[in-house]
């Protein structure tokens, strides 16, 4: 039987297609994010495709990511002004 090598998932383009709305196609490019910039959440949903940002923080977290969170105001598309909205970012240790 011949060994082969499987290809790394994280290196496939499916995982970086916003249309592909698997958690860990999500959790994928949302990392890549975070080692470019921080992301806040509305970013997340808007332009990453992320329904649920904060659940894939959470599993990034405890895949022992080392991921920080700051409460920011951020206006919304509307106009409608938002406290407390979530910016992550990855802590110095890991960026």
């Amino acid at each position: 039987m011949i060994n082969k090598k499987k290809a790394d998932p994280k290196a496939s383009p499916k995982t970086h297609n916003p249309n592909n709305t698997s958690a860990s196609a999500q959790r994928t490019r949302l990392l890549e994010r975070l080692r470019l910039a921080p992301v806040d959440t509305f970013t997340a949903r808007d332009e990453m495709n992320l329904m649920m940002p904060a659940a894939r923080i959470k599993e990034l977290r405890n895949a022992g990511h080392n991921i920080k969170t700051q409460r920011i105001t951020k206006t919304d598309q509307h106009g409608r002004k938002h406290d407390g909205v979530a910016l992550y970012y990855l802590s110095q240790s890991e960026a």
